[in-house]
């Protein structure tokens, strides 16, 4: 097998020279992933659970990534980038089949959380794989890249679903998900090995993480609480559309479709943000992308109807759009070579951390006031997000590893 290195000259690197086996596996778990998530939720009915109770099963791949941040961490320093997504791919499948053959709901449940898992085990060793593998110069752009590839794959995996879900019935899109993971594996199965250019990666004692904890404990406490209000505002983005879209009395045609092209824009600007990224630095895309979401957010009760709420949307998304990458890039700037996926493992832990509260957040305060009130609160959050990345991220500028 062969190996990839970091070039002694970063200008001879070219990211399409690893675009199918770095980016193809992200592509393919997005499909999966984008094919199963309308349907887990109706699975879940089919085998009697109430409302409450779907709801709960699909919170599970959510529960299961973030509980799986730090095994994960520890399960890619052990055996590396490749077996770990090889690993994580082979854990999805057999999760996959586990819902698809599971006449009972806790059996499904369960397979709902191990997709979850094998997500986090798979992203964790792909970010540490790119982290390693791209030079530092390039960093921001593969990162970008990588998350773009996986917003597509979101994006197409439900489309995708539905011709087979036509064609075989409820459990097609399961089916999809299976043949896209397996996909994944095979794929990562052949990344060449890492050879960076300062040699190859430290081997021997890994730091614990409570080492790692202390060491870098200014980096969690600063940027880290800038990446959870981050993550609390982008997860929050995706149930406001549609609940908004409902409160104004929209069809459900009309919300879809808004809801579309809101991640359409959202699609289109990974690339160029993460050239941003590059040439000006993380904070040129940091800040105006929390501050756009904040606006739009604060803007959204203000909508009175299809088009005014289609402007936000959009507006929403080319936000959220242009910081696609931005957690990856930072975690894989502060990480150390040594201990690296233990670090970034502490940091997926913030990032989903604040991924699970964002909707609790918006949830409890539409329940204690109303609606605006809690879409208005989390425009304030990614603020927040801007003020507090706008004022750490120069005083901690990270030492390109």
């Amino acid at each position: 097998m062969g190996a990839v290195s970091k070039s002694a000259n970063p200008g001879d690197f070219s990211l399409w020279s690893i675009a199918i086996p770095a980016f193809g596996p992200s592509l393919l778990f997005g499909i999966g992933e984008g094919a199963i998530l309308p349907v887990i939720p109706l699975s879940a009915r089919d085998m009697g659970a109430s409302l409450a109770g779907a709801a709960l099963v699909v919170s599970l791949i959510g529960i299961g990534s973030l509980v799986s941040n730090i095994p994960a961490s520890i399960i890619t320093a052990r055996y590396g980038e490749r077996r770990g997504m090889v690993g994580a791919a082979l854990l999805s499948l057999l999760a996959m089949l586990l819902c698809v053959f599971s006449g009972n709901l806790w059996f499904f449940g369960l397979g709902v959380f191990l997709i979850g898992a094998a997500a986090a085990v798979f992203n964790l060793a792909r970010q540490s794989y790119l982290t390693e593998a791209v030079p530092p110069t390039l960093r921001a752009r593969a990162m970008s890249t990588l998350g773009g590839v996986g917003r597509i794959g979101l994006f197409a995996g439900p489309f995708i679903g539905a011709l087979v879900i036509h064609l075989v019935g409820l459990t097609g899109a399961y089916w999809v998900a299976a043949v896209c993971v397996a996909g994944a594996g095979a794929v990562a199965w052949g990344l060449p090995d890492l050879v960076s250019g300062d040699g190859v990666a430290p081997k021997g004692p890994q730091p614990t993480l409570k080492y790692l904890l202390a060491t870098h404990r200014k980096v969690f406490l600063t940027v880290g609480i800038g990446v959870l209000l981050v993550s609390s505002v982008r997860s929050s983005r995706q149930v406001v559309v549609p609940l908004w879209a409902d409160n104004l009395g929209l069809n459900p045609a009309v919300t879809s479709l808004i809801y579309g092209l809101s991640g359409a824009v959202d699609m289109l600007v990974f690339y160029p943000a993460g050239r941003v990224m590059d040439k000006k630095g993380r904070i040129a895309v940091a800040v105006p992308s929390m501050v756009l979401m904040g606006v739009s957010l604060l803007l959204m009760p203000l909508t009175t109807g299809a088009v005014s709420l289609l402007l936000v949307a959009m507006l929403i998304g080319f936000g959220n759009g242009i910081g696609s990458g931005l957690i990856m890039t930072m975690g894989a700037d502060y990480s150390p070579r040594n201990g690296r996926a233990q670090f970034l493992g502490i940091w997926r832990f913030l990032s989903d951390s604040g991924g699970s509260s964002g909707p609790a957040i918006l949830a409890g305060l539409t329940a204690a006031v109303t609606l605006s009130f809690g879409i208005a609160a989390t425009g304030l959050l990614g603020l927040a997000a801007a003020a507090v990345l706008g004022y750490w991220i120069p005083r901690n500028k990270p030492v390109a590893r």
